[in-house]
């Protein structure tokens, strides 16, 4: 485990309650949950909290990234089994972040079974317990493996939720559909997600010219990001290209996915339409959302519980399309023809439709992104997230 020794005073401020946040990844390892982390923890820092993260640590042999004020746990990790990261020394690290940090609350960020630790270690009972839960663990009818995995990992899970003394859900239409959290629902409280604004900002006029080179001229700009995974449905988004024609498709990310979704682009002669860009720094993803027509999320399970990338482009004022998937908070992030449009999953028909319906109507197109901009800074900018968590360390803290 490496950790900030150098700056662990700064955050150990007097009065101040400690808060270690456990969870799989943090910048800058991407992903949605890692971003949601990276600006949680400096607007928790700039309140009343002191946040420190204990995460795994994806490269080897390297010191970790500076993180600012933030101290970050990093603890070595050997690749997934089924999504699930292979960190052997994780609950000996455990135990030495909570020596370290000595924190008041443990913030859990679920699924990652790599928490399930702390039901083992001593010392991490002797504080309240936050879970932050990000999304069911679906068993999948597109990956069966997670079914069968499913019957293990069930029985540790619930003992874990009955452990915590707090729940956060995401939205109110993924708690009620919680098939697992339906018997703790007593001890659950609705936070939304959210991002830092500043940390979004206005790309700069080089990458902003690459942008435009890679997206050339076309009658429809539509960005797709996420991981090349089974539930993200970027199939369906291929399928749905077939009826786009003059439309470019950019789809940003990497994963076990990539070959047969070159097949699929090879079989439906879509070469000249569409590209797999596979994983881009952060700077030239948000030249690429700046310079889009919309942004779509064509999920298909309901693993998509939130869809991360969505107020990425209601922040730069982007209209989203984005599947109304049962249960899960998308319907609630994307407001249905004010902000953008659902979808239904898994129809690339209808949903080429409503792609076609935002380039016939640029100023519906301009309409929307200027909703979106407005509900993100209402709703999901990270300090309002970080007000309403701080508010529930306090209550938990007061028991």
């Amino acid at each position: 485990m490496k950790e900030k020794s150098s700056c662990l005073w700064k955050c150990q401020r007097r009065g101040a309650l400690r808060v270690l946040h456990v969870g799989k990844f943090y910048p800058p390892a991407a992903g949605g949950i890692e971003n949601f982390l990276g600006d949680l923890l400096p607007a928790l820092n700039r309140k009343d909290v002191s946040a420190a993260a204990l995460v795994h640590e994806i490269r080897q042999k390297q010191e970790p990234p500076d993180s600012g004020e933030t101290i970050v746990f990093r603890v070595p990790c050997y690749g997934t089994l089924l999504y699930a990261p292979i960190s052997p020394a994780f609950p000996f690290a455990m135990k030495r972040a909570i020596q370290a940090f000595q924190p008041d609350i443990l913030h859990f960020h679920v699924p990652n079974t790599s928490a399930f630790w702390a039901l083992l270690l001593s010392i991490a009972g002797t504080v309240p317990w936050v879970v932050h839960w990000h999304a069911d663990v679906i068993p999948s009818v597109i990956d069966r493996r997670m079914a069968l995995a499913y019957q293990f990992y069930r029985p540790i899970e619930k003992l874990f939720l009955r452990r915590a003394h707090s729940i956060i859900a995401t939205s109110q239409s993924y708690l009620d559909t919680s098939n697992v959290l339906v018997e703790f629902k007593d001890k659950c409280h609705i936070i939304p997600l959210g991002l830092d604004a500043d940390r979004l900002k206005k790309p700069d006029d080089n990458r902003l010219a690459w942008a435009e080179s890679v997206w050339g001229r076309p009658d429809g700009r539509i960005l797709v990001i996420g991981r090349l995974t089974y539930y993200k449905g970027h199939d369906v988004m291929l399928d749905a290209a077939a009826f786009l024609p003059n439309a470019r498709i950019l789809i940003v990310g990497n994963g076990e996915r990539e070959s047969s979704l070159q097949k699929q682009i090879q079989s439906l002669d879509l070469s000249g339409n569409v590209s797999l860009l596979g994983a881009l720094p952060e700077l030239e993803l948000h030249a690429l959302i700046m310079t889009c027509d919309c942004l779509c999320l064509p999920s298909v399970e309901r693993t998509e519980a939130f869809g991360m990338v969505l107020l990425e482009a209601m922040r730069y004022g982007k209209p989203v399309v984005a599947s109304n998937i049962a249960g899960s908070g998308i319907g609630w992030v994307v407001k249905d023809g004010v902000t953008g449009f659902l979808a239904p999953p898994g129809d690339p028909v209808l949903l080429a439709g409503l792609l076609r319906t935002l380039f016939d109507q640029p100023e519906l197109k301009l309409q929307m992104g200027r909703s979106a901009l407005e509900r993100f800074l209402n709703v999901f900018q990270i300090d309002h997230v970080a007000q309403d968590i701080i508010l529930l360390y306090y209550r938990l803290s007061e028991k």
